[in-house]
Order: structure tokens, then C-alpha cells, then sequence
């Protein structure tokens, strides 16, 4: 996987799972006092980072980092609280996760139909579709698709080794790609329903500490 770390000289860090397709262009509305570290492109499970000079570490997992969250969440030091948001770690349980119609929906997403895809599933309002596309993923099509594959065979791999604790979680109002019924079957009172939204949540927050702060 690939990271970017958003520097502003905490010694607390949060560290953000995106989701599939994501990298730190999307996010960058979302301005912290902690230091943040945005992971994306999950093609592996490889992290090489230095935690050691933080004290307090929070993750946060978006969509299929949830998943990847919950593989290497463990292995994570000084760890206080973790998010889970409009995802599940079963990412491809069909009846927990994205089911088969999902994932050919992804799998059909190409030049000429990614619009209607990002406006459809991803955002709530016209202006939120704008903002969107103005913080747009810069990776491309291929690498999007790629990364599917991966997780896909990450999930296969790994999926006995899946650690389902979160602290709380985040589900979208309005969201498709995951069913919210079955996210409140599963979280139970953890989950926290984001109203008037869908998969893309995070115009409706100035930050990612005001997203921890709301257990």
C-alpha cells in the first residue's frame, strides 16, 4: 500500500484506511491539529512507517480500509480508538459486505460512465458532487481496477485473520454499496447513522478528530 502523511508537528497521529480507488487528494478538505496519515492503493498489506514517536495513535477505516483496518489494525501501536465508516470488515461477504452486483458494477466503471458513477453512489447534492471532483482521486482507471484484484485476493487470503473490534462506526444514510440494514446487524448500537448522505461522508465534517470526537 501507499501512504501520505499530512505533517503538523503532533505527537498524536490519526491513520486513515481509504477506501478502494482513494488517495489523499480526495480528503484534503479535512484539515487536523494531529498528524495524519492517509493509507490508500491496498495492493499488499506492506506498511513501513515509524510510529515509534507518537503517544497516541487513532485509526479511522473508510469503506474497504475497514477491511484492510482490521488485518493490520493489531499490528499498530498505541492504538485509543478505531472508526469503522460505510464499510465492513467482511468486505466481500456477500450478505455483510459488497455483494456480487457491487463488485460487476466496479468492474463496468470505465472513462465514459464515472461520472454518473461517483454522482449515483458516491455523493448526496449537486454541490457535494462539485466539491467532489475537485478533490478527485489522481490515480487512474487501471490502477483502480488492479487494486480490486487485490483486494479480492487479500480477502481469500486473510479473511480467517479479520479482527472485527471497533469502538464505533459510521454508516451513511442513503448509502447502496453496503446494505445499512445489515450494518445495523452488525455493529448494533455502535453504529452511528450519518443522515441525508451517501458512501462519501466527508463533506459533512472539518475535520477527522471532529469524526473521532462523536462517540
Amino acid at each position: 500500500m501507499q501512504y501520505y502523511l499530512q505533517k503538523n508537528n503532533s505527537d498524536n497521529l490519526i491513520i486513515f484506511f481509504s477506501g478502494w480507488g482513494c488517495d489523499e487528494h480526495q480528503f484534503s478538505n479535512l484539515q487536523d491539529s494531529k498528524d495524519v496519515l492517509i493509507l490508500y492503493d491496498h495492493q499488499n498489506l506492506k506498511l513501513e512507517f515509524d510510529f515509534s514517536k507518537y503517544q497516541q495513535i487513532d485509526i479511522i477505516a473508510y469503506s474497504a480500509g475497514v477491511f484492510i483496518a482490521s488485518i493490520i489494525g493489531d499490528k499498530i501501536p498505541n492504538v485509543s480508538k478505531r472508526i469503522a465508516i460505510c464499510g465492513n470488515p467482511h468486505l466481500f461477504d456477500e450478505k455483510l459486505g459488497l455483494s456480487q452486483a457491487t463488485i460487476k458494477l466496479f468492474k463496468s466503471i470505465n472513462l465514459d460512465n464515472y461520472m454518473e458513477f461517483r454522482r449515483q453512489y458516491m455523493v448526496e447534492t449537486d454541490d457535494e458532487f462539485k466539491r467532489y471532483n475537485q478533490l478527485e482521486s489522481q490515480r487512474s482507471l487501471e490502477s483502480c481496477q488492479q487494486e480490486l484484484k487485490s483486494l479480492q485476493q487479500l480477502y481469500q487470503k486473510h479473511k480467517k485473520d479479520i479482527n472485527p473490534k471497533f469502538d464505533f462506526a459510521l454508516a451513511a444514510e442513503n448509502d447502496v454499496l453496503f446494505n445499512l440494514q445489515e450494518q445495523k446487524d452488525f455493529y448494533k448500537d455502535k453504529l452511528h447513522i450519518i443522515p441525508q448522505s451517501k458512501h462519501h461522508i466527508f463533506f459533512k465534517f472539518k475535520n477527522f478528530e471532529e469524526i473521532l470526537s462523536l462517540q
